[in-house]
């Protein structure tokens, strides 16, 4: 189902955000020793005036996001995924990405063309954390 389609259809959908800018909301010049400091913060997290600025990269109904993990292994790749029904959001980083990407890669035989192309967004997401920490990945349910 397209991005256009799954995003009016009214049912809930899932959406998989990934991180693709951060910036220091500051008034002021920092100093330059400060700004490792700002750097490190802002590889672990805190938020020190820092927003995140989050770019959708999959859609797709509830429905159809339950149908492709299902097609998962039992486990704790599945699991996390699953926390998306149950929590309403879950957050990828880099201590999920081999354990997720194992059990992509081991499920592909099952996907249909529609997951395995969001199967392959996924991998590339969690390659860009593998080779930058910093980033991450949020997925939200929208009722």
């Amino acid at each position: 189902m397209s991005t256009a389609l799954a995003a009016g259809t009214g049912a809930p959908r899932v959406i998989f955000y990934q991180l693709g800018q951060k910036f220091l909301d500051r008034q002021e010049d920092m100093p330059g020793e400060a700004k490792q400091v700002v750097y490190y913060s802002l590889a672990i997290g805190h938020h020190i005036g820092v927003i995140d600025c989050l770019q959708p990269i999959i859609r797709c109904t509830l429905a159809e996001y339950e149908a492709w993990i299902s097609l998962l292994d039992a486990g704790a790749a599945r699991s996390k995924l699953e926390g998306l029904s149950k929590w309403g959001e879950i957050n990828i980083d880099i201590s999920h990405t081999q354990l997720l990407a194992k059990a992509i890669d081991a499920a592909r035989p099952a996907f249909d063309a529609q997951q395995a192309q969001w199967a392959g967004t996924l991998m590339n997401a969690l390659q860009a954390i593998e080779q930058e920490p910093a980033i991450y990945l949020i997925a939200r349910r929208r009722d």
